[in-house]
């Protein structure tokens, strides 16, 4: 069961991670922080971080432009973490019969608080008009209320009331098993649909090579370090078994852990000088040469 502070602290952090996104955009409002937030309040930071990690490769490729709406991922990954932890729930069914039907359902109220802003949008420019300028920052000030709603009313009224509900839903999906068998697998496949919608509005055919290289260092480096992992593993047995002194004096145990995630940033950090270096080159325009028209024709680079 959800204890009051757990809910009035998710509530509060709902309220505030729209209008960081909005202002400050310090990653509090993204999904694997709303996950590693709420795991943290919960009490299980590991099915936080799954459950978030997850929605966040899942919306990878998403993104508004202009007054366009989305599916808000982060409430989803507040409320799937908060009712996985709360009730047993497995992480990928979490995910597919809460944190995706919630974020899809959230989007209507997403729509309503970019309508309600625009009250006190009216109000700026009147304000504006008198030379207000306390009116201006009072009003903007309170522009973030209906956004700041927005998420924290349905998060608040879903752990306050919808704890029997969703154990409802998900009795019923247990009951068949196929259903639960096919949500859990459309589960596991919603961060692979995350990448494609990326890699569908990235340039990938003009940097296909970068793609390929990244695929096979990755391929490499993973075997490669298995096996050292490996390595690291049994001289850190025979160590287990010297004395507490002699094995701390030597200092090789879990040595090897983490290696190819070392591998791999070592490359991301290559590649990102080679970029920055490329794009401080300038490129030099070549001397204009006049027509007999007076024209100059070769003005392209």
């Amino acid at each position: 069961m959800i204890q009051w502070w757990q809910i009035l602290l998710l509530t509060l952090y709902s309220a505030y991670q729209i209008c960081d996104e909005l202002t400050i955009v310090s990653s509090a409002g993204s999904p694997v922080f709303a996950g590693f937030i709420t795991g943290l309040i919960m009490g299980d930071v590991t099915t936080g971080l799954f459950i978030g990690g997850s929605l966040q490769l899942f919306v990878l490729g998403v993104g508004t432009f202009g007054g366009a709406s989305r599916i808000d991922a982060t409430s989803g990954a507040v409320l799937a973490t908060a009712f996985s932890i709360s009730q047993g729930i497995d992480t990928d069914l979490a995910i597919t019969t809460i944190a995706v039907p919630v974020a899809a359902l959230l989007t209507y109220f997403d729509v309503l608080g970019r309508m309600t802003t625009t009250f006190f949008a009216h109000r700026i420019d009147a304000a504006i008009e008198r030379f207000d300028y306390n009116g201006i920052e009072r009003n903007y000030l309170l522009g973030a209320l209906p956004w700041a709603l927005s998420r924290a009313l349905p998060v608040f009224f879903a752990l306050a009331f919808g704890g029997e509900f969703v154990q409802g839903v998900v009795n019923l999906v247990k009951e068949y098993q196929w259903v639960a068998d096919g949500l859990t697998l459309a589960g596991r496949m919603l961060p692979g649909l995350g990448f494609a919608i990326l890699l569908r509005y990235l340039p990938v055919k003009r940097n296909l090579h970068y793609l390929a290289m990244g695929f096979g260092l990755t391929a490499m480096l993973t075997v490669l370090y298995s096996y050292v992992t490996g390595l690291g593993g049994a001289v850190a047995g025979i160590l287990g078994t010297l004395p507490a002194d002699v094995a701390e004096k030597i200092g090789f145990a879990n040595n090897f852990k983490g290696l190819s995630m070392i591998g791999i940033s070592i490359v991301g950090i290559f590649l990102a000088v080679v970029h920055f270096k490329n794009s401080q080159k300038v490129a030099v325009a070549a001397p204009s040469t006049p027509s007999e028209s007076g024209e100059i024709e070769d003005d392209e680079f």
